[in-house]
C-alpha cells in the first residue's frame, strides 16, 4: 500500500471514531400509544388492588367495631360483678366472718347460732358464685382484647396497602402523561383522534352486539342488560356509576339491579357465587382475568362480554378470552 493511501485509510478511521454516535430513532406514535396503553392498564390492575383493600378494610372495620362494642359490654360485666363482690366482701366483714361464727357456737343461745350461721353459709355460697362468674367475665374480656389488638393490627395493614396501591395507580398515569407530553401538539392530537376513532368503532360494535342479550332472562339477563345500558360511559378508578364506571363497580352495580349483592372488588367478587367450567359459560355469568384477579366483566355469548376495560377507555363489548396480559382464570354464576 502507498504512503498517501495509507494516509486516506487513517485519516478515514479517526473521522469514523471521531463522529458523534447517532440518536436513538424517537419512538412511533403506535409504540407511544402501545405503552400508554401499557400504563394506564397497569394502572387500571393496582386500582383493582386498591378496591380489595378497600373492601377488606370496611369488613374489618366493621369487625373490629363489633369486637369493641362486646368488650365495652364485657368490661362493663365485669365492673358490676367486682362491685357485687365487694358488696359481698362488706356484708362478710360486718358479720364478723369465721371468727363470729367460732363465737356464736359456744354461745348459750344456739337458736343464735343456727340462724347465724345459715346467714354466714349463704354469703360464703354468693362469694364463691359470683368469683366464679367474675372470673369467667374476665377471661372473655381479655380474650376479646387479643382480639381487637390483632384485628387492629389487621386494620392498618389493609390501610397501607390500599394507600400503596392507590398510589400505583396514580403514578402510572402520572407516567403515562409525561410520554404524551414528549409528543408534539399534532402528535398528541393525532393519537388523541386514534384513541376516539378506535373507541367509537368499538362503540357502534358493541351496541351491535347488545341486541344479542334480548332473549336472556332472569337475574342473569336483568344484570347483563344493564351493564350493556351502560355501553359509551368512561372507565374513572373506583367508579361505579351513573355515568362512569370501574369493571368491578358495572358488574356490581349490574347485579344489584337484579337483586344481588356483590363488593366493588373483582378479587372480591371471584370468590362469590357458584364456580362455573369455562367450556359451560351462560350470558351473565361473571368472567376474572389475572393472577391475582384483578378484572371482571360479564358474558354476553358467543366468546364475547361486556365490561368497563381499563383508565382512558370506555364500557364495551369485546372478545371474552384474554384482556391483554391478563388471562381469563374463572367464572361464577349468580
Amino acid at each position: 500500500m502507498s504512503i498517501r493511501l495509507r494516509i486516506v485509510v487513517a485519516l478515514v478511521m479517526v473521522a469514523g471514531l471521531l463522529a458523534p454516535v447517532a440518536a436513538s430513532a424517537a419512538p412511533t406514535l403506535a409504540e407511544v400509544q402501545a405503552k400508554v396503553r401499557q400504563l394506564e392498564e397497569e394502572a387500571t390492575t393496582a386500582a383493582e388492588g386498591a378496591q380489595e383493600a378497600k373492601v377488606k378494610l370496611a369488613i374489618l372495620t366493621k369487625t373490629l367495631n363489633g369486637i369493641k362494642a362486646k368488650a365495652e359490654i364485657q368490661g362493663q360485666t365485669v365492673s358490676t360483678l367486682r362491685r357485687s363482690l365487694g358488696v359481698i366482701a362488706i356484708e362478710q366483714y360486718k358479720s364478723g366472718g369465721f371468727g363470729q361464727s367460732f363465737e356464736l357456737l359456744f354461745s348459750s343461745d344456739p337458736t343464735l347460732y343456727l340462724s347465724s350461721a345459715g346467714s354466714l353459709d349463704a354469703i360464703t355460697r354468693r362469694k364463691s358464685a359470683q368469683l366464679r362468674k367474675f372470673e369467667a367475665a374476665q377471661q372473655r374480656l381479655n380474650a376479646t382484647t387479643l382480639m381487637v389488638n390483632d384485628k387492629i393490627v389487621l386494620v392498618a395493614a389493609a390501610q397501607k396497602k390500599l394507600a400503596a396501591q392507590s398510589a400505583i395507580a396514580q403514578s402510572k398515569l402520572v407516567e403515562a402523561e409525561k410520554l404524551l407530553s414528549k409528543l408534539s401538539k399534532a402528535e398528541r392530537e393525532r393519537l388523541a383522534k386514534l384513541a376516539d376513532d378506535e373507541e367509537n368503532a368499538d362503540q357502534r360494535s358493541s351496541l351491535e352486539a347488545a341486541k344479542s342479550a334480548n332473549g336472556v332472562s332472569g337475574r342473569a339477563g336483568t344484570a347483563l342488560k344493564y351493564a350493556l345500558k351502560q355501553i359509551g360511559d368512561r372507565y374513572v378508578f373506583g367508579a361505579a356509576g351513573t355515568v362512569t364506571w370501574d369493571c368491578s363497580g358495572l358488574t356490581m352495580r349490574a347485579y344489584q339491579s337484579a337483586g344481588v349483592s356483590l363488593p366493588h372488588s373483582s378479587a372480591a367478587q371471584s370468590r362469590m357465587g357458584k364456580k362455573v367450567p369455562l367450556n359451560q359459560l351462560k350470558p351473565g355469568d361473571l368472567l376474572f382475568f389475572g393472577r391475582p384477579v384483578s378484572h371482571v366483566g360479564i358474558y354476553l355469548g358467543g366468546g364475547k362480554m361486556v365490561h368497563a376495560p381499563r383508565s382512558g377507555s370506555r364500557v364495551k363489548v369485546t372478545t371474552s378470552g384474554s384482556l391483554g396480559s391478563k388471562p381469563l382464570v374463572g367464572a361464577r354464576r349468580f
